[in-house]
């Protein structure tokens, strides 16, 4: 396998050194007490939320949501004591210390689980006794390091100075300035209320994402993967580019699962990105592939993630309508995506894997039927039933009983224990983030800054929608590069989503723009996480994959504004607008891939020189304009607009007609 020259020469060190950690932290093995303990915690974790969800009782008594909230914060930031060390350096050695730390916090989450009702009644978070306030302050600085730990530096930062900031608030300048509070007031807030860490993070932790990540983990550790590999590669792996087109799907549907885009790439990308190479795919080029399609894949309905569970707790709305909101922009960056791939391959002459390398179809899908049933009930259960927060376990019994009844894919139990210390190990770095970004929250509610907070950021941008969005979408993406997706979310949420939902704009497509915008920082320079990961397995510049990444994805930092500006392409409005906006936006987005590329897939390439650089910007435009939102350029109707999107791509499309037989250099 040769390599792009001078790639491998200039790799960026911190894309490298998150590729070592993530690495590290897929290899890490614990053993003895470290190992039991993080598996009976999570075991009884789990069987506290089954209680709870399923309202069994097994207790004698219904649990409390705030005593069921504290228990599963202390089981589980308790363990990131356990899995995460106090350097930073993964290692399954627990020093004793950390033991302490974790014995710590199961004690102060337990007293504030027996005395829930008792704070309940007694309205603690605003007049806690004397030992709550030195056991929140306690809980507080538990919950600072196991941010830190778990989600770095930068995200620790942002949590500390907030979660001070009611202390200060009022000598702050506008717009920041709030109401300030004493610190021994403050602290027992963030832990008591329902408005803080154990407000709406939580609550989704607690009643959806626990068992979805429970559910993705075993439809891996079943061999989900596999199968959703082989079904890629029997569909599409036989096309001119089949190994990328592969990378697409694999990555689509292994990151739906997973919610990580950095562990996503691990997986999928040993195998995708060694095939792409192999199959005439430049290394920059295989890289930005799985980097992108592994971005999209956090993105793509039914799982998405965690963050997409915070958002339909946000909104109170069904997760189903959360997932059925975010399918149409999956479908378009999809869709770019797999365009784009199609036109580099064709622009190289690249042709498909051999036949008879690939599975078969049929064959593949009787082999993998549980897979497409368990997804099929999943869905059917939570659109029929609205069982958004028990159908993920139906899901798991089903997958687990019908896996011991086949004996090619039959789990052992040392393979089961496996699976229960890593979702033990994912969920407790992600509780860890959410209450320590649930102090944020917390703070502009102690402060009373969010309403006026909108109404300046409104003012600020003169009122002008489009500048909201570019300061809103700038600032996604500047708190994505330090920040996790959902820790960013939530975040947003609290400080620049009133201001756009103040604006006039559909309050569910605003939390999928943020949410989208959140994302587009794992494929763009100077971070590029996710892109810097791939490069340094495909053995390619970390810069120039990440800036292929962006023409390859760029689908996804354009299509947020389109469906923040025209709900439809959200699923809000009539059955007849969305498909007309639906099938408007794919022309739309497959002209705009084919000026990216210099060529119109399906169609033919637009030869060299300056001609073929005015038909790319011909092609930009009209795809623009075919895709666009709406209506009101030079005080034109949407139907008009759109026309004359259509009228302008016939050039350059006419134009790639007659040039079809060439076979061009990539660009």
């Amino acid at each position: 396998m040769t390599q792009e020259p001078n790639e491998t020469a200039t790799e960026n060190s911190r894309g490298k050194a998150a590729l070592e950690a993530e690495q590290a932290i897929e290899r890490l093995t614990f053993s003895g007490p470290a190992r039991w303990v993080i598996i009976a915690a999570t075991l009884l974790a789990i069987a506290v939320a089954i209680n709870q969800l399923f309202n069994l009782r097994l207790f004698g008594t219904s649990i409390l949501e705030g005593m069921y909230l504290y228990i599963l914060a202390g089981l589980f930031l308790s363990l990131t004591f356990i899995t995460f060390r106090i350097g930073g350096r993964p290692s399954p050695r627990v020093p004793w210390y950390d033991w302490i730390l974790a014995a710590a916090t199961l004690g102060v989450a337990g007293f504030f689980a027996w005395t829930s009702e008792q704070s309940l009644d007694g309205g603690w978070e605003y007049a806690a006794p004397e030992t709550a306030v030195w056991a929140s302050m306690v809980f507080y600085v538990l919950i600072l390091e196991a941010t830190r730990r778990a989600g770095g530096l930068i995200l620790f930062g942002i949590v500390l100075v907030f979660s001070i900031y009611p202390t200060f608030a009022e000598h702050v300048p506008d717009p920041l300035s709030g109401f300030s509070q004493p610190f021994r007031d403050v602290i027992p807030y963030f832990m008591i209320s329902s408005e803080a860490s154990f407000g709406i993070p939580m609550r989704a932790f607690g009643n959806l994402v626990i068992g979805f990540i429970l559910f993705g983990a075993i439809l891996q550790f079943t061999g989900g993967g596999r199968f959703f590999n082989n079904l890629a590669l029997s569909l599409v792996g036989g096309y001119r580019g089949g190994a990328a087109k592969v990378s697409i799907f694999a990555s689509g549907f292994m990151g739906s699962m997973s919610g990580s885009v950095i562990s996503n790439v691990l997986t999928t990308g040993a195998v995708s990105i060694p095939a792409m190479k192999k199959t005439g795919f430049s290394a920059r080029y295989a890289a930005a592939t799985e980097a992108c399609a592994s971005t999209g894949g956090v993105l793509m309905p039914p799982i998405m993630g965690a963050t997409a569970f915070v958002i339909a707790s946000w909104l109170s709305v069904p997760y189903t309508e959360v997932m059925l909101a975010a399918a149409i922009p999956s479908l378009l960056y999809f869709f770019g995506l797999f365009v784009q791939v199609d036109a580099y391959s064709a622009r190289r002459g690249l042709r498909g894997m051999a036949r008879a390398d690939l599975p078969k179809v049929w064959a593949t899908l009787r082999e993998g039927w549980l897979y497409v049933f368990v997804f099929a009930l999943l869905i059917f259960l939570m659109v029929a039933f609205r069982w958004e927060t028990t159908a993920p376990f139906y899901a798991v019994a089903l997958l687990l009983i019908v896996n011991q009844l086949k004996k090619g894919d039959r789990v052992s139990l040392d393979g089961f224990l496996n699976m229960i210390v890593s979702v033990g190990r994912t969920l407790s770095e992600l509780v860890a983030v959410l209450l320590g970004i649930g102090m944020i929250v917390g703070a502009f509610q102690a402060t009373g800054l969010t309403g006026p907070l909108a109404t300046e950021l409104v003012h600020m941008a003169g009122s002008s929608v489009p500048m909201l969005l570019i300061m809103g979408a700038i600032t996604s993406f500047i708190f994505g590069m330090g920040m996790t997706v959902t820790a960013c979310y939530i975040f947003l949420a609290v400080v620049l989503a009133p201001a756009l939902v103040q604006a006039g704009l559909n309050e569910m497509a605003v939390h999928l723009f943020i949410l989208y915008w959140g994302m587009v920082s794992y494929i763009t320079p100077p971070v590029a996480l996710g892109a810097f990961a791939a490069a340094t397995m495909a053995g390619s510049n970390p810069m120039k994959t990440g800036f292929e990444a962006m023409r390859l994805g760029g689908v996804i930092y354009i299509t947020p504004f389109f469906f923040v500006l025209n709900p439809a392409l959200v699923g809000q409005g009539p059955a007849w607008e969305v498909t007309i906006v639906l099938i408007c936006a794919l022309i739309g987005v497959w002209l705009i891939s084919a000026a990216l590329q210099g060529y119109v897939a399906f169609v033919g390439p637009l030869a060299g020189g300056a001609s073929s650089s005015m038909m790319r910007v011909l092609l930009f435009v009209s795809g623009f304009l075919i895709a666009a939102p709406e209506g009101g350029i030079a005080g034109m109707s949407h139907l008009v607009v759109t026309l004359i999107g259509f009228a302008l791509a016939l050039v350059p499309v006419g134009y790639a007609w007659q040039s079809r037989d060439k076979v061009l250099p990539a660009v």
